[in-house]
C-alpha cells in the first residue's frame, strides 16, 4: 500500500523533532577561534569572501560552495627536523602525517559548525583531486596560500610557500568555507616575514628561484612533483612505449620503479623540499640562524646540496643547464614535458609557465598566433630581454606569423602530429623565416 509523503516516518520524526536553534549571526569571532584551536588548529584566521584579495578566487569558491559568506583559514605545524631530512622517506611522511591531520581538524570545525545548524564545507587539503578538469582547468578545489594570506596567517616568500610570523613556512594550511557571518575579520600582516636570505634560492637542485625573485614553474614542477599527475603520466607512457622488460630497464631505473611504487602505495612522494628546509624564517624558528648563520647553512643545507639523487629536467632547460653547473654530482635524468594544454587558452597561459629565460638568452623577437577551427584566438607573443609577454590581438610587426588550425596545433604539441604533415595539408602556414620558430621552440622545451 502506497504510503503519502507526508505519513512517511522519516518525514513524521523529522517534524516531530525540535530542531536546534542556529548560531547567532554574526558568528561570534572569539567563540569561532576557540573551536577550531580546540580541534587542532595551530592558529586560525577569518576573511570575508567580499574581501578584494579574493577576487580572482571567488568564482573557484561559488562553484564549490555558492552559500559561502566567510572563509576559514587554519594551519598546522610540522616537525621542522623531520621536513629538513635529506632522507626523502622521513620528509615525505611528516608531509603526509601532517596533511591527514588538516583534512581531520577541518572536518571536526565543519562537524561542529553544522551540529550548531551553521552549513560549511572543507575542500581538500592538497593533491588536486577533480581529475575531470585535467589538461583545460585547475584541478583543486580552492587556492589555500592566498586565502590564509588574506585571513593573516602569512605571506607569500619567495619560494613561494606561506610563511606564517611564528611557525614559519613548516606549516600546511586548511580552509573552511562557511555559510554564515563572522563579527571579527583578521587583516593581513603589516610585513612579510621572509626575510629575503636567498637561501632557498642556493638549496633549490633545479634552480627554479631566480635570485632576482623570478620563479621556474616548470623546473620546479618537473623535479619535485615527477611522481604525482604529470610525472606519472609520463611513467606511463614509458611503459607503453617499451618493447619488453629490457626495455624498460634502459629506459628506467629499478631506484626509479621502486620509487614509483611507494608513492603508488604509500601516496605521492616529493623528490625535495630543500627550499622549505633551509628557511630560517618565523620567530620559533630563527634562533639557530640568528646565532650563527655559518653553522645553521653548515647543518641544514650542506647535507641537501651534497646528495647524491637524480635530478629530473627537461632537455634544454634553464634547470639542466643549473643542476650540470651546480650539482655535477648528482644524476641529471631527462624526462618529457607532461603540460600538454587541450585549448588555446589553456597553451597561452601554460607559456608563462614553461617559458626558460636562460634558453631564450639574447632572442629579441615577436610571434602573432592566428588560430582557426573550433577555436579562435589571435595572439601577440613577445621575447625580449629573456621575458615573455603575451598579449591579445595582433599587435605590432611580427617576426614570425603562425596560421594554424587550433586542433593541429595542440596535437603538434602534444606530440600526436607531425608540424611538417601539417604545414604541407596547409593546416598550419608560416610567414617568415623558419628560424625564428625554431628559436621560439627552445625557450620552450619538452
Amino acid at each position: 500500500m502506497h504510503i503519502q509523503l507526508i505519513e512517511h516516518p522519516t518525514i513524521v520524526a523529522a517534524r516531530a523533532r525540535r530542531p536546534a536553534p542556529p548560531a547567532a549571526e554574526p558568528l561570534d569571532a572569539a567563540w569561532l577561534r576557540a573551536l577550531c584551536m580546540e580541534a587542532g588548529a595551530d592558529d586560525v584566521g577569518f576573511v570575508g569572501l567580499e574581501r578584494l584579495a579574493l577576487a580572482g578566487e571567488r568564482p573557484h569558491i561559488e562553484r564549490a560552495f555558492q552559500r559561502t559568506r566567510s572563509l576559514i583559514s587554519f594551519v598546522l605545524r610540522m616537525n621542522r627536523d623531520n621536513v629538513r631530512s635529506p632522507a626523502r622517506s622521513v620528509a615525505n611522511v611528516e608531509f603526509h602525517h601532517t596533511g591527514d591531520e588538516v583534512s581531520e581538524v577541518a572536518r571536526r570545525i565543519t562537524a561542529a559548525l553544522e551540529l550548531s545548524g551553521i552549513r560549511a564545507l572543507d575542500p581538500p587539503m592538497a593533491f588536486p583531486m577533480e581529475a575531470d578538469r585535467w589538461g583545460f582547468d585547475r584541478m583543486w578545489v580552492v587556492a589555500h596560500k592566498p586565502i590564509a594570506v588574506a585571513a593573516g596567517l602569512g605571506r607569500m616568500g619567495i619560494h613561494r610557500n606561506v610563511i606564517h610570523p611564528r611557525f614559519g613556512n613548516f606549516i600546511l594550511l586548511g580552509t573552511i568555507l562557511v555559510d554564515a557571518k563572522i563579527s571579527a575579520y583578521s587583516q593581513e600582516l603589516d610585513h612579510n616575514p621572509c626575510l629575503e636570505c636567498k637561501l632557498c634560492v642556493a638549496a633549490c637542485p633545479v634552480g627554479a628561484i631566480g635570485a632576482d625573485g623570478v620563479f621556474n614553474p616548470s623546473a620546479c614542477y618537473t623535479h619535485n612533483y615527477r611522481e604525482f599527475m604529470g610525472g606519472f603520466a609520463n611513467w606511463v607512457e614509458t611503459i607503453a612505449d617499451s618493447r619488453d622488460g629490457k626495455d624498460y630497464r634502459r629506459r628506467v631505473k629499478d631506484s626509479e620503479s621502486v620509487s614509483m611504487w611507494q608513492s603508488l602505495g604509500f601516496g605521492p612522494n616529493y623528490k625535495a623540499a630543500d627550499c622549505m628546509a633551509v628557511c630560517p624564517a618565523g620567530e620559533d624558528v630563527i634562533g639557530p640562524y640568528l646565532a650563527s648563520k655559518k653553522d645553521s647553512v653548515e647543518e641544514v643545507m650542506r647535507p641537501l646540496q651534497a646528495k647524491r639523487e637524480p635530478v629530473y629536467v627537461l632537455r634544454g632547460s634553464d634547470a639542466e643547464t643549473h643542476v650540470k653547473k651546480r650539482y655535477p654530482h648528482k644524476a641529471v635524468r631527462h624526462v618529457r614535458g607532461s603540460l600538454r594544454p587541450r585549448n588555446i587558452a589553456n597553451l597561452l597561459f601554460g607559456m608563462r609557465l614553461s617559458f626558460q629565460r636562460h634558453a631564450a638568452g639574447k632572442l629579441d623577437a615577436t610571434y602573432h598566433f592566428v588560430f582557426t577551427g573550433s577555436e579562435r584566438a589571435e595572439a601577440t607573443v613577445t621575447i625580449h630581454e629573456s621575458k615573455l609577454t603575451i598579449e591579445n590581438g595582433l599587435l605590432g610587426k611580427p617576426n614570425m606569423k603562425v596560421t594554424a588550425d587550433s586542433e593541429t596545433w595542440l596535437g603538434i604539441l602534444a606530440g600526436e602530429r607531425s608540424l611538417p604533415g601539417a604545414l604541407l595539408t596547409r593546416r598550419v602556414r608560416l610567414r617568415g623565416n623558419p628560424q625564428w620558430l625554431l628559436a621560439f621552440k627552445r625557450c620552450f622545451p619538452s
